[in-house]
């Protein structure tokens, strides 16, 4: 790992695993503001119990600023925050209601700040740190079998003409020793 990913995970995650300590350890607080969300979402099959809810997205922050500060399954870690972080920028700086001009700026911040860690953990998720990514490995794979096809066709046809002409040779060969 290079130094500045062995940094940068880190820096990352931290936020992350701060508000996910914070909202793991005090739903309450976030009760309010979640529950208009709950009810929108419980016919997609999600409980309509705002703590619950956050106290899942809590463990879901902490759990993957976890592995990506660490480390360990980064990519799929980053997946897992963009999945906690969009509706918690969704629900949390929802700038467009405010009416009063300070605080819908304060809220339009959050949100741009959000959306910015997305674009991080987007890239987070796409990062194979030097090495070949599963989609290009694939690729190679499938080069190398087409190549060999090929060479096995090819000496099919080269091994089709010497039995054709170790046949024909055979047949004369019958044919002056029956003359």
């Amino acid at each position: 790992m290079t130094l500045v990913r062995r940094v940068a995970r880190p820096m990352l995650a931290a936020i992350f695993v701060v508000q996910g300590l914070e909202q793991l350890r005090h739903p309450a607080a976030l009760k309010a503001k979640v529950a208009p969300f709950a009810e929108q979402v419980a016919p997609l099959g999600l409980p309509n119990d705002p703590e619950l809810l956050v106290r899942a997205n809590g463990a879901t922050m902490v759990g993957g600023g976890a592995l990506l500060a660490t480390g360990r399954v980064p990519r799929l870690a980053a997946l897992a925050l963009v999945g906690s972080l969009v509706p918690t920028t969704y629900v949390g700086h929802r700038f467009w209601e405010e009416t009063d001009p300070a605080t819908r700026n304060v809220q339009r911040i959050g949100f741009l700040k959000n959306v910015g860690l997305i674009g991080g953990l987007l890239l987070a998720s796409v990062d194979t740190e030097g090495r070949p990514g599963l989609a290009y490995r694939a690729g190679l794979a499938t080069d190398s079998a087409k190549r060999a096809a090929k060479r096995t066709k090819r000496e099919a046809k080269v091994a089709a003409k010497a039995a054709r002409r170790e046949a024909k040779l055979v047949a004369t060969q019958a044919h002056d020793a029956l003359t």
